[in-house]
């Protein structure tokens, strides 16, 4: 539809930029936070919404189906076990609040803890929608560089002393310590002790973003900083989208009550889908323990699968370090790579990815990197498309050269 209305004099400053028309995914869509189809409980879930349904279908008549603002009651009860289980945090359902996915838990802290000019430490490489929601906030982000066994706590304690020197307390420290995006990293439990050491001897509270953590290929994961901190100084906050499906768009919070009234106080959306939320309650509390397993051994081998393509395909001109689980592999192309005018072009020849520049703090440092979603496309589509992107870096960037394919594969 056109308007020849004139709204333009009428948009505030300080808008994003205007969003380009969806036109589909690429044919070979290496992008977002996806997962496997084939994966998808749907036999599960059509059991579970048709039980849901028939059980108290009529309670969608009230808002949040009176169970009050933190969200369904037994979604929470489930949640409250599958924590104590997972990720030894022992909650009660009062000091969960179910959100619509993870970024809502996002706005909801921030919006309860920031103001512009404020200032926040991230990991160096991090969430996308957690870095562009900051910027649009005004918010200053200080980025803590990441080694194989994520944020680094010596420059951590450097860059809290030096803030502290100059009069400035951060906000938070916002960490993905259990399988880290994009680097798919774990941090250890000794390290998890010594950022709680830091978090109290400075006074900042501790953000962790537990949304990955249920795909670890060996099933084994440290317990959540939530847990190990004895103050309270966390807030958690995890999702149902890497584990059963994102459209879904269901996910939680873990909080103090001090915090959570302010963020409830913030929450005037009137509730998070409840349908979803029942449907998710009645099929996880049977099969989820179940379900996980089965999805992490298929997103393994599509994380082989990538990994042989970029072998073949590029030889050693892509660098990367296995990632202990999750959907994305994170990539170190040569430095006169730069991935955001290969996005461009790979896009044209029918590949999208994510340049590494919009997953980092420092610009300079991800220019040549890209981040890989392995999940979404099948194992041919993997292979067929990092073949098509590596033609393309070869073309636009003269990498990979083909005598070292030839060398790799020998």
């Amino acid at each position: 539809m056109t308007s020849s209305f004139d709204f333009a004099p009428l948009f505030p400053a300080g808008l994003p930029s205007p969003t380009a028309r969806w036109t589909g995914l690429a044919k070979y869509s290496f992008v977002g936070g996806n997962n496997d189809s084939e994966q998808l409980p749907l036999e599960g879930l059509i059991e579970a919404a048709n039980s849901a349904l028939q059980k108290e279908g009529r309670s969608l008549a009230t808002y949040g189906l009176a169970h009050g603002p933190q969200g369904y009651l037994p979604l929470r009860e489930f949640l409250v076990t599958k924590l104590r289980r997972d990720a030894g945090i022992n909650c009660t359902v009062d000091d969960l609040m179910i959100v619509s996915g993870s970024l809502q838990a996002l706005d909801l802290v921030n919006a309860t803890l920031l103001t512009r000019g404020d200032t926040v430490i991230f990991e160096q490489d991090s969430y996308q929608g957690s870095l562009t929601r900051l910027a649009r906030l005004g918010v200053n982000v200080v980025g803590i560089p990441l080694d194989e066994d994520g944020m680094r706590m010596d420059v951590l304690a450097s860059t809290l002393a030096d803030l502290k020197s100059r009069g400035i307390r951060p906000k938070y420290i916002y960490t993905i310590p259990t399988v880290q995006n994009p680097t798919g990293s774990i941090m250890p439990e000794s390290r998890r002790a010594e950022l709680i050491r830091l978090s109290a001897e400075y006074g900042v509270p501790i953000f962790e973003d537990d949304c990955y953590a249920d795909l670890v290929w060996s099933g084994q994961r440290p317990p959540a900083i939530h847990a190990m901190s004895p103050n309270g100084g966390v807030i958690h906050i995890g999702s149902f989208s890497k584990s059963i499906a994102p459209a879904l768009r269901v996910g939680f919070i873990v909080a103090p009550w001090d915090v959570m009234s302010r963020m409830l106080a913030l929450k005037t959306d009137a509730g998070s889908g409840a349908l979803e939320q029942m449907v998710l309650a009645a099929y996880c509390k049977p099969h989820f323990a179940s379900h996980v397993p089965a999805l992490t051994k298929a997103l393994r081998t599509k994380l082989d699968t990538l990994m042989e393509a970029l072998n073949e395909q590029f030889g050693t001109a892509a660098e990367f370090e296995e990632p202990k689980g999750g959907i994305f592999l994170w990539v170190k192309l040569p430095d006169q790579v730069d991935t955001l005018k290969l996005y461009q072009a790979a896009l044209a020849a029918g590949v999208s990815i994510n340049p590494g520049p919009e997953w980092s703090t420092d610009k300079s440092h991800s220019s040549s990197r890209l981040r890989l979603c392995f999940a979404s496309p099948s194992h041919q589509q993997i292979r067929e498309g990092v073949a098509v992107l590596a033609e393309v870096c070869r073309k636009e960037f003269g990498v990979p050269a083909r005598s070292a394919n030839v060398e790799k594969q020998v």
